[in-house]
């Protein structure tokens, strides 16, 4: 019994060496995706972050504001410097689920029917303004955004892999949107607000050269198999008891008096925390990584403001 206790030891100690290794692997190509990031998108270090939070976390990312603040420049710059393929989707409001995930045709010189794949067979795909497409169409994303799959005819399509879908939406008292449906909106990990910028970083931008011909300057970080390996990196970040308590006690202060956290959301609260938790080069979760994540993951799914859902957090003392 005393060796099987001795090569647990030993197992958990090389385990944890090589996550560490990991971590000091990638901790120069993290630092610098950021830092190209933020030369573009000037003065939201905190919102860049947390996108690549969503990214290395393998969850989706919503970002909504006013029209011209920003939001399909930062999720172009992603693309680019992530690496992978792209395909952006602009939607409108005569967008069928057809046009985002492909349809069968008859092929005639075969005799036979084909798939045509839409551009949601990407790895990267920008859904720009999706709340300007009907719910039915906007409802062809979520086995997508859930699962991997598309399903035509009855029949499985897989998507490539990483997939990540990056959205925008317009605030609903614009003439032309749809609300996203609870269930969809679930499927993002979390909602990002870019907001008005600084006056200072205000004065760059209209000082410095088009943000789309920077992107165009800007070269990949990553490779596919780094993305993939970074994932299950993330996975690897460990979470004490004493952490899951914190974040535990959060779940149970949101489900008093309303609708609170699902299981699925404290699980993504989990995820959030532990790419955090990377991109700060430990190899464990903290109160503090919990709490960087918990707006842009919890505000959605319980329909709060970002005010609202930091004022909840305050009402929970952390170990």
């Amino acid at each position: 019994m005393w060796g099987m206790k001795k090569a647990n030891e030993e197992a958990s100690y090389q385990s944890e060496h090589n996550l560490d290794a990991s971590i000091e692997k990638y901790t120069p190509k993290i630092t610098e995706f950021l830092t190209q990031i933020n030369r573009i998108i000037l003065d939201k270090e905190q919102q860049t972050k947390l996108a690549l939070c969503c990214l290395l976390a393998g969850g989706h990312v919503l970002f909504e504001d006013l029209p011209g603040l920003g939001k399909t420049t930062l999720s172009s710059a992603l693309a680019k410097l992530a690496g992978l393929q792209f395909q952006r989707i602009q939607f409108t409001n005569d967008m069928l689920a057809s046009d985002v995930i492909g349809v069968n045709m008859f092929n005639q010189k075969e005799h036979q029917f084909e798939f045509k794949q839409g551009p949601i067979f990407t790895q990267i795909l920008l859904a720009d303004e999706i709340n300007r497409c009907s719910p039915k169409t906007q409802s062809a994303l979520l086995e997508a955004m859930e699962e991997g799959y598309v399903t035509i005819d009855g029949i499985r399509h897989e998507l490539p892999k990483p997939f990540w879908v990056m959205a925008t939406q317009n605030p609903l008292f614009q003439s032309g949107t749809y609300a996203l449906p609870e269930s969809q909106l679930d499927r993002f990990l979390m909602r990002l607000s870019l907001g008005y910028p600084s006056r200072q970083a205000e004065k760059q931008l209209l000082q410095q050269n088009s943000r789309q011909s920077l992107i165009s300057t800007l070269n990949h970080v990553f490779l596919e198999s780094e993305v993939l390996e970074l994932q299950n990196i993330v996975k690897d970040i460990f979470v004490s008891d004493t952490a899951l308590e914190y974040l535990l006690d959060l779940v149970e202060e949101s489900r008093k008096g309303h609708h609170g956290l699902s299981t699925r959301g404290a699980l993504a609260l989990k995820k959030a925390a532990q790419a955090h938790a990377l991109i700060m080069q430990r190899n464990f979760v903290t109160s503090d990584d919990i709490q960087a994540v918990f707006s842009a993951v919890t505000s959605h799914r319980l329909g709060l403001s970002e005010s609202e859902a930091l004022h909840l957090m305050k009402q929970v003392g952390a170990s």
